[in-house]
């Protein structure tokens, strides 16, 4: 048994830390919503009244939170770095930029811990199946140590490399994501034109080479895949919002580094429209519906 602090017990956090109780595991947990605690606590782990308060004899500390600045605020001033014994393992599963990533760590490290940055891919249904990806950056050996916990949580834990790169990689991976999901209902509205049913295109794509995560398990139209969010409005799932902030990551993240991603500039745009025009707290997979809007708009034009 290992004793876990975790901050952040929203739809990630709260299942994560229900998965680690159930385990065995000694969990302390806070959330700033009471019907996070009050579900979290349902599940065994025990709420305390403040951030710091779940460093108390915790050897790993995990924060999954909105963003960097969360992160960096409790680092700085939440008094939790103060509050944890010396050399514990901050593990943050926030999806973060790569910079304020960089600089938790070094906050950590000058206090006296070790640090880890550990985003997840999976969303919601992978936090609660236990099902997550994790990418992680920082020491090796920080890493084989914190191993048998993230395995809990997850299918699998990936070493990145030094410090950001688990952060790295993950605007990469949602970068694809974002651009498969568009290729992707392109296509059924363009099959749709076409008079080539749901049905058939899924059963061709989802065995031939344009078979993808964003077809396969997240198909943007009700019916192939009865688990999809398109069987219940667009219900999230990882919600749009939460895309747009992947995408302006990846996009400052390629300008800091000189690179021209012109695809993930794109998708980056279209979901910024899609998201202004209502689709914020839908599916990311909803995008098809602004999709068809506009191929609607150049038909009336």
């Amino acid at each position: 048994m290992t004793d876990i602090g975790i901050i952040g017990l929203g739809n990630m956090g709260g299942p994560m830390a229900a998965n680690l109780s159930r385990a065995g595991h000694h969990v302390r947990g806070f959330d700033l919503s009471a019907s996070a605690c009050v579900a979290a606590a349902e599940q065994g782990v025990e709420i305390v009244e403040a951030a710091s308060d779940v460093c108390t004899g915790a050897e790993v500390v995990i924060t999954m939170l909105p963003s960097g600045e969360h992160v960096l605020d409790l680092y700085r001033n939440g008094g939790l770095l103060e509050a944890a014994s010396p050399g514990t393992l901050f593990v943050d599963t926030s999806t973060i930029e790569v910079g304020e990533s960089r600089l938790a760590r070094d906050l950590a490290v000058k206090a006296g811990h070790r640090a880890l940055d550990a985003p997840v891919s999976g969303g919601v249904v992978g936090a609660t199946a236990g099902t997550l990806t994790f990418m992680v950056g920082g020491e090796a050996a920080d890493f084989q140590n914190v191993e048998p916990i993230l395995s809990v949580m997850g299918k699998r834990a990936v070493h990145c490399g030094a410090s950001g790169a688990g952060q790295a990689t993950k605007i990469c991976n949602n970068m694809i994501l974002a651009i498969s999901m568009i290729g992707v209902s392109e296509a059924f509205v363009l099959g749709e034109a076409l008079g080539v049913s749901h049905e058939a295109l899924f059963n061709v794509v989802s065995t031939a080479t344009g078979q993808c995560w964003a077809l396969n398990t997240n198909c943007p139209v009700p019916g192939p895949v009865t688990t999809s969010p398109a069987n219940s409005d667009f219900d999230p799932g990882f919600a749009t919002a939460l895309m747009v902030k992947d995408l302006g990551l990846s996009q400052r993240a390629a300008d800091g580094a000189g690179v021209v991603t012109e695809l993930g500039k794109h998708a980056h745009e279209l979901y910024v429209h899609y998201s202004q025009q209502g689709g914020a707290d839908r599916d990311f997979s909803g995008i098809i519906n602004a999709v068809r809007e506009s191929i609607e708009k150049e038909a009336r034009a």
